[in-house]
């Protein structure tokens, strides 16, 4: 007798509900993006432990008619297509036909719908796909859904389920996300009998930015817009100063779509290179308006995957779009400083349509007469004050003309992707004189230098000082960090603390809540002594002798965050990766004026922990120059 037979109608609904229904947020993910389909202007979502045992969804769309409402729960049943061809123009948000069955499947369902011209509804109830009631109904237009007791009939997919907090957190962003894409529909997310969201639905993304991640997320962005061939991108992106600590913030969105793509990651990014510090990340809402031939949304059931024909099309089009909106900002900027602006000399990036892009040879345009020949390719203008220019090898190396007068302007064509040459970082001072290092000129360990006599300080940045017939020249930003990360690494939970007299509550995102809530045990090893006080808020009662209190909330900011990007498993790597990051953030900044005592209780701090010769990032801290290497240079030997 064989060995394979075909399985029941149950148990495939039961596997393949498992592929749609992964958590609560996959419902509401699911449902909402039907209530969209379905024009609906208003959509209310209510859930009760995490969506556990209950979610309602409620909208004002066209409904279903009484003849449709139990065919929408067969497995593969859409209104949405009908054909093979409909595959490669797809623009509503559901059409696989899976969402309802699915659900169905796996908890309790129960249905109310009415159509516009329908004098009455209908009800029906479906549980782990048996149906219990079809009838008659007084409803309001439009369709709602409840959900009761998810995975009742599968406790084995219950026990994969987190604690109710972080369900609901995940509910909570799947409408945060699909409230971004849609800012024309009103939207109120209800969790347990607390309104936590309200949109508008004025079709301003501005304000659903503001109502979703508050004032300071929504003054903080820029708006952004660029096309190119058949790849319009249009939404905000955040000003450089507003970098965050993981990529929460950042949302993208394909037809409205909401997805997951390493392409556009790697391209916002890159338009901000340069700008931000290295270890932070943008926001953005972005999305990419493209023929729905060019991409394709059928990889996955959960649809947050997708393929484009042309990726690079997608990377330069988003790449542009930044690049745009930060030299806007700057032009802003500058225009607002009325007679203080500064002499600028523009140089302007070409980018030629894909299908004729080159990535390794560069047109150089003599003259105007030449430029005008490329006058129907898309530009981006970027403006650099012309000091900048005159000092920036990198800058020099990219206009045309090396000799021209500063009000010139000078044009570079792309000279290979990703568009912008990067920055040459120059060499150590040290690597200058590697030749004329003597053996008996060795650097000096810092614990053995004991009477080091302090010069000052130049561009409020490195200190100047003399030891043993040597100049010092240190880093007082990478030197004051690596100390606090030693103190960090070394003492932990034991560090010295100062107490707060009054406790500071710290208000966070709610992935960032739920993780640092979920590991106080790693914020005390930093020095920080947090506790849970409710509402997506931390209590923070005392900090680390070498906190400022003025950075008490920016600090619990970034532990929260970046505990949150670890996805709450801190393995001991991500951990370092943390420490580095709270340092660098406390650590004194570049361009601080420091007083004589601040430089000396630094150096102190630097002799008395031995020998620091780098950051956590890896630069080095102290560059040493011997009194042999000075006379050398002005020829005294």
């Amino acid at each position: 007798m064989g060995v394979i037979k075909k399985l029941d109608a149950h148990l495939i609904e039961l596997i393949a509900a498992g592929e749609v229904v992964e958590r609560p947020a996959s419902i509401v993910k699911e449902f909402m993006e039907n209530s969209i389909d379905a024009s609906s202007t208003s959509i209310t979502v209510e859930i009760k432990n995490g969506g556990i045992t209950f979610i309602r969804i409620t909208d004002n769309g066209c409904g279903i008619m009484p003849e449709d409402v139990r065919s929408a729960f067969i497995s593969h049943a859409t209104s949405k297509i009908s054909a093979q061809e409909d595959l490669e123009s797809i623009m509503t948000m559901g059409f696989r036909g899976e969402a309802l069955a699915s659900v169905a499947a796996v908890s309790k369902v129960e249905m109310l719908t009415r159509t516009k011209n329908s004098v009455s509804g209908t009800r029906y109830a479906i549980y782990g796909s048996r149906e219990e009631a079809y009838e008659e109904a007084g409803c309001p237009e439009g369709t709602t859904i409840i959900v009761r007791d998810l995975f009742y009939n599968t406790p084995a997919r219950m026990k994969f389920l987190k604690k109710d907090s972080s369900e609901g957190n995940y509910v909570e962003s799947a409408v945060e996300k699909i409230a971004l894409a849609h800012p024309d529909v009103k939207i109120k997310f209800i969790r347990d009998g607390e309104i936590k969201l309200l949109t508008s639905g004025n079709g301003s993304l501005r304000d659903t930015i503001y109502e979703i991640y508050g004032k300071e997320a929504a003054e903080n962005m820029i708006e952004a817009s660029y096309k190119e061939g058949g790849v319009e991108v249009s939404g905000y992106v955040s000003k450089p100063g507003y970098a965050r600590a993981n990529r929460t913030y950042q949302n993208f969105y394909i037809n409205k779509r909401f997805f997951r793509s390493k392409v556009c990651v790697a391209a916002l990014e890159e338009g901000y290179k340069g700008s931000i510090m290295v270890g932070k990340f943008p926001a953005c809402v972005l999305n990419i308006s493209i023929d729905p031939r060019a991409v394709d949304v059928n990889v996955h059931p959960a649809k947050t995957e997708v393929r484009f024909q042309d990726e690079k099309a997608i990377f330069h089009t988003i790449y542009y779009a930044v690049k745009s909106a930060l030299a806007q900002r700057d032009n802003n900027a500058l225009s607002s400083a009325g007679s203080t602006k500064p002499t600028l000399t523009t140089f302007e990036i070409h980018a030629e349509p894909a299908a004729e892009r080159k990535t390794l040879e560069s047109v150089v345009y003599e003259n105007s007469a030449e430029v005008k020949k490329e006058e129907a390719l898309p530009r981006v203008t970027f403006e650099y004050k012309a000091e900048e220019i005159k000092t920036s090898k990198w800058l020099r190396d990219a206009v045309i003309t090396a000799d021209a007068s500063e009000d010139e302007q000078f044009t570079q064509s792309v000279l290979k992707e990703p568009v912008i040459a990067e920055k040459q970082e120059l060499p150590e001072i040290r690597e200058f004189f590697a030749d004329e290092i003597k053996s008996d000129e060795t650097p000096v360990k810092m614990q053995e230098r004991k009477n080091i006599r302090i010069l000052g300080e130049v561009f409020e940045t490195y200190i100047i000082a003399e030891y043993d017939e040597r100049v010092l020249l240190i880093d007082k930003h990478a030197a004051h960090e690596r100390i606090i990360y030693e103190k960090i690494v070394k003492e932990g939970a034991g560090q010295e603390r100062q107490m707060l007299i009054v406790p500071m509550s710290v208000a966070l995102s709610k992935n960032d809540y739920d993780a640092i809530v979920d590991n106080l045990d790693i914020a005390e090893n930093i020095g920080f002594e947090m506790e849970d006080f409710g509402n997506g808020t931390v209590l923070v009662r005392s900090i680390p002798m070498w906190a400022e209190t003025s950075d008490i909330r920016a600090l619990t900011e970034e532990i929260a965050a970046n505990i949150a990007s670890c996805k709450k498993n801190a393995a001991p790597e991500e951990l370092d990766a943390l420490y580095h990051s709270v340092a660098c953030r406390s650590a004194i900044k570049a361009h601080d004026k420091s007083d004589i005592n601040q430089m000396k209780a630094l150096i102190e701090d630097m002799v008395e922990r031995g020998d620091i010769k780098y950051c956590p990032h890896g630069r080095p801290t102290v560059v040493e120059l011997t009194k042999r290497q000075l006379e050398k240079m002005f020829g005294r030997i």
